[in-house]
């Protein structure tokens, strides 16, 4: 059974990552562009479904990729109802929840792009794994300042359940045996969990902002403030949310997300860009202490996971503000990909509870 192939697929706004994965080794890999003005012309996600897929399929038959010899299919998804952490393999009602969420985004396509090859393959399995929307907070996280509002769960479950797993492995642990404080900068915003054996009790909603501000989020801002820009008659409420989702954070502080070219104008003197970057590591440095603290046992490790913990600034800025805390472990090459074929080999081993999608 090992010997038997997994296609991995992951949709983001302007490409679809696809990847095929056999026996712990990756044996193709390519990242499909989509045009700008392509993609742009589609009035809903769902209208990518069909031609993306196909774009898969042609790059699989150029790469002489048998379709036959794929045996699970795994998408990166998605914005569904809150469910619990683990592996779901596509149903109806799973897709029903995909093509109608109340958070339209390609991602969704992850799942619906899985089903479709995988009926196109006798004996096939389409699944989704750790999805954005893991919810295993504790009723105390859940509370707001005032009852109209309620703090929810939707952060980077796929990453920090695999960053956890893969730390418990490396000291011969079990992952629900241990008290964890995991931070995963993406490329969009910054999450970070509280994980008590096993479950993140308490996590920021980094999707639409809370937490720190990152490459292109502007993270938590002061309310009266954001209030008064809001009814100013100057934004749509489209034009804020782009702004502060896609628009904020570093690429609004320096008009760059490049962390590489960041840390040259710091080599060069720029005392602006050394500023907001200590600034970013702060905010992050502060964040990690919150959810330590809610962790009522000892906590055996604090992660550290993104490409960001490549650069050696950023990631002394951290470390010397958290180390007190306890063993702090950098995990700075990290993938998506990574982490959804790592789910597929548990499938393929047995290792894993296959959930249902209710």
């Amino acid at each position: 059974m090992l010997t038997k192939k997994v296609l991995v697929i992951y949709p983001q706004v302007y490409d679809t990552k696809v990847a095929v994965f056999q026996n712990n080794n990756w044996v193709f890999f390519k990242t499909i562009a989509c045009k700008k003005d392509q993609a742009d012309k589609y009035a809903s996600f769902l209208e990518q479904e069909i031609p993306r897929t196909e774009q898969i399929l042609k790059e699989l038959k150029d790469n002489d990729i048998n379709l036959e010899e794929i045996y699970i299919i795994i998408g990166r998804g998605g914005f569904v109802k809150p469910i619990k952490s683990g592996i779901y393999e596509i149903n109806d009602r799973l897709k029903e929840d995909l093509r109608n969420s109340s958070r339209p985004h390609e991602i969704n396509l992850g799942g619906l792009i899985a089903d479709r090859i995988a009926k196109m393959i006798p004996g096939a399995r389409a699944f989704l794994a750790d999805l954005v929307v893991v919810d295993e907070m504790e009723d105390i996280a859940r509370v707001a300042g005032h009852p109209l509002f309620e703090r929810k769960s939707i952060f980077h479950a796929l990453n920090h359940k695999f960053a956890g797993r893969n730390y418990a492995n490396s000291i011969n642990r079990h992952y629900k045996d241990l008290n964890l404080v995991i931070a995963h900068i993406g490329e969009g915003g910054i999450s970070i969990g509280a994980h008590k054996h096993g479950r993140v009790i308490d996590v920021n909603q980094s999707y639409d902002g809370d937490g720190p501000f990152s490459y292109t989020r502007a993270g938590t801002l002061p309310y009266g403030d954001l209030i008064k820009l809001c009814f100013s008659g100057k934004y749509q409420e489209q034009e804020l949310q782009h702004m502060l989702t896609q628009e904020g954070g570093l690429v609004a502080h320096l008009g760059t997300s490049n962390i590489n070219v960041i840390e040259n104008r710091i080599k060069e003197g720029d005392h602006q860009a050394e500023f907001i970057l200590k600034a970013m590591a702060y905010q992050l440095s502060k964040e990690i202490g919150a959810m330590f603290v809610v962790i009522d046992e000892p906590v055996d490790a604090i992660i550290l996971s993104g490409n960001i913990f490549q650069s050696k600034f950023f990631t002394e800025e951290v470390k010397r503000r958290i180390t007190k805390l306890g063993q702090v472990v950098i995990s700075p090459f990290v993938s998506d990909m990574d982490a959804l074929a790592d789910n597929a080999m548990m499938i393929i081993k047995g290792e894993a509870e296959i959930l249902e999608y209710e």
